[in-house]
């Protein structure tokens, strides 16, 4: 059990995987399907997950000395950013900043945005589990993994507001439509990108079933089924619904965005808790 500075760890966590996947899912799918409403959305997430990651790094501090005085010492800071602790810091402050210029640039800086969300999701690969093995393959199909998540995250949003008044109802479905075609390719690459970096890292099936790390891992894959089970559902019933103008296709969708909020919000928190309390399998 996790004492409350491993506690205030995994909230931090989630929300810094919530801030800066949404933020860079949002610039993402503005720049591909030439959305109009971004910019508050991509500011107040971006502003999440600055927040999250300075926050992360203190109470990293505080995880050392066991009290809040870590959060604030100025050696066990300076010791801290002298490690990967602190590189991934600096490119977090750096994505999320040029992800913010960005959005201050009209439609011409989303480029810039999303380059400045590339360099932030990168900063998860130095400190996560995958690092300690010294793969530049693990490296990059984590990176590829986190980033398909990111966009799948950001269609929601728009998808969703787009769904709450009748006359943007055909916009709805073109861009459901349009998301579709992507999703061919995008979410098996977060899948196989996913599975195979949870095959090497878990190691075995007894250790998968019998670890807290593999347990929790068994969990996110449930979870990821049914958000690929909600996305299906959308994909072949309620967009092709919306396309043929029936009225009640709206509603549905809404709702189905919205479990799929639910599941995505557990999600974050179960893989807060994998990447933060829960040691890999030995």
């Amino acid at each position: 059990m996790p004492d409350i500075w491993g506690f205030a760890a995994i909230i931090t966590k989630f929300a810094l995987y919530l801030g800066v996947l949404t933020a860079v899912g949002t610039v993402t799918v503005a720049l591909v399907f030439r959305l109009r409403q971004y910019k508050r959305l991509g500011l107040v997430f971006a502003v999440i997950g600055l927040v999250a990651a300075v926050l992360s790094f203190s109470l990293s501090g505080a995880n050392l000395t066991g009290d809040a005085s870590g959060m604030t010492d100025p050696e066990m800071l300076g010791l801290l950013w002298s490690t990967s602790v602190g590189t991934a810091l600096l490119l977090r402050i750096v994505g999320i900043g040029l992800l913010v210029v960005g959005l201050f640039m009209g439609r011409g800086g989303l480029w810039l945005a999303s380059f400045g969300g590339l360099v932030a999701v990168w900063s998860f690969v130095l400190v996560s589990h995958v690092s300690t093995r010294e793969d530049v393959i693990l490296d990059v199909l984590l990176a590829i993994h986190l980033l398909t998540a990111a966009f799948w995250i950001g269609i929601l949003i728009p998808l969703r507001r787009l769904t709450l008044t009748p006359a943007t109802w055909p916009e709805a479905a073109e861009l459901g439509h349009r998301f579709g075609i992507v999703a061919r390719i995008a979410l098996p690459a977060l899948v196989i990108a996913g599975g195979y970096i949870g095959y090497v890292l878990v190691g075995s099936f007894a250790a998968l079933i019998g670890t807290g790390y593999g347990q929790g891992l068994i969990l996110k894959v449930g979870l990821v089924a049914a958000l690929l089970g909600l996305g299906a559902l959308n994909k072949l019933r309620y967009i092709p619904a919306l396309q043929a103008k029936d009225p009640n296709a709206a509603g549905h969708l809404a709702k189905s965005i919205s479990f799929e909020w639910a599941v995505i919000i557990t999600v974050l928190g179960t893989t807060a808790v994998l990447t933060t309390n829960l040691t890999l399998p030995t």
